[in-house]
């Protein structure tokens, strides 16, 4: 059943929902990225934003320790079409290597900037409701999205 957003606190944990969607379906798709990318800083890169994003997950599995509800129920739908982007990147047999990898680069910082604006959105929401703990476990995981937006940018350069 379908959580009532009627309440600061469900938009709260409806955002909360939203990144762990997010974050769990990046801890399944960035194996393969790895494994199409054709240059070893790039698969370095991803391969320590991958450990990461473990460890967001974890972050906001203890947030929701702390809250009455369970991190699943909702589908992050953004990231789905993120992740699908990035499925076709892979599986388009034509596409030179070089390319792949410039555009799962590119395609990388667009998940790091939506992943940036989520976290930023349920900071201000934790912070409103006075959760200074879980804003501030939210705030790491939020700068290692901005190491890892500025270590693909300059990967892409």
């Amino acid at each position: 059943m379908a959580m009532v957003i009627d309440s600061e606190e469900k938009v709260y944990i409806h955002e909360l929902k939203d990144l762990y969607s997010a974050e769990q379906q990046l801890v399944e798709a960035l194996p393969k990225v790895v494994k199409a990318l054709t240059t070893e800083d790039a698969k370095q890169a991803v391969k320590h934003h991958l450990e990461e994003t473990k460890g967001q997950v974890k972050r906001l599995e203890q947030i929701f320790k702390g809250l009455d509800y369970a991190p699943s129920g909702v589908k992050c739908k953004g990231m789905e079409g993120l992740v699908s982007e990035a499925d076709e990147v892979i599986g388009e047999k034509e596409f030179p290597k070089d390319k792949r990898t410039e555009a799962l680069l590119s395609g990388g910082q667009k998940i790091e900037h939506y992943e940036i604006i989520a976290y930023k959105g349920a900071i201000k929401s934790a912070q409103e409701m006075g959760r200074h703990s879980d804003a501030s476990l939210l705030q790491e995981s939020l700068a290692e999205e901005e190491a890892a937006l500025r270590k693909l940018e300059q990967l892409s350069h």
